[in-house]
């Protein structure tokens, strides 16, 4: 899933309004963020598929610290603890906790079966849904949309800004994921890793959003 977690993130803010959009989009993408780190690293490893299906044009050979099960529960914890310290707030804590680990299960009825359940695990899953475009697009606007209403509804603009930043940073998510489907394979897997890196721009842009912007319920 590429949209959803940007939904999933966008929703969230209802949820914990003092914590910024930055950080929920920080923890909801931190596994496809951390990835193409440990891919450009070659400590995980991705390849260019040789038969692909529908979207499914990467093999996930190798990715048991960003993508595992095991692994994905522990970002969550840590994740949750970081931020409880340093912010002394429980709820928002537990709200970023459970964004990291929904990134696992949001991944799973679009991968093919790749996810491991731990680091060194022979047992791989995922639904497949990437093999059918139509059921991909359906089943991350199914998430995205909902949230992003939700954060319009949670939230106004202070100024101009707040309005353009965010619709440009949706306009531009769009633009990478629809053209994705008419883009030529890349030449590699390190490519993939190297081009991935961008999803960090997503963080910043975030957090300026969401200075320009106010939660309703804080001048309710």
């Amino acid at each position: 899933m590429v949209l959803g977690h940007y939904g999933v993130a966008f929703g969230a803010k209802r949820l914990t309004p003092p914590t910024s959009l930055g950080t929920l989009v920080l923890a909801a993408q931190w596994l496809d963020e951390l990835w193409p780190i440990l891919v450009t690293l070659g400590i995980e490893r991705v390849s260019i598929s040789k038969s692909p299906v529908g979207m499914s044009t990467l093999d996930f050979d190798y990715y048991p610290f960003s993508h595992s099960l095991a692994a994905t529960l522990l970002w969550s914890v840590l994740f949750g603890v970081v931020y409880y310290a340093l912010r002394r707030d429980r709820r928002g804590a537990s709200v970023i906790g459970l964004l990291v680990a929904s990134h696992w299960f949001l991944d799973l009825p679009m991968h093919m079966p790749d996810l491991p359940l731990w680091p060194g695990s022979s047992t791989r899953l995922g639904l497949g849904a990437w093999k059918s475009i139509p059921l991909a697009i359906f089943l991350e606007l199914l998430v995205f949309i909902p949230g992003l209403f939700i954060y319009l509804r949670s939230t106004r603009a202070r100024d101009r800004v707040g309005t353009w930043a965010l619709w440009s940073m949706v306009v531009v998510l769009a633009v990478i994921y629809f053209s994705s489907f008419v883009s030529p394979p890349p030449p590699s897997g390190r490519a993939v890793g190297m081009s991935a890196l961008g999803l960090w721009l997503f963080v910043p842009w975030s957090y300026w959003i969401d200075r320009h912007r106010v939660s309703v319920t804080a001048t309710a």
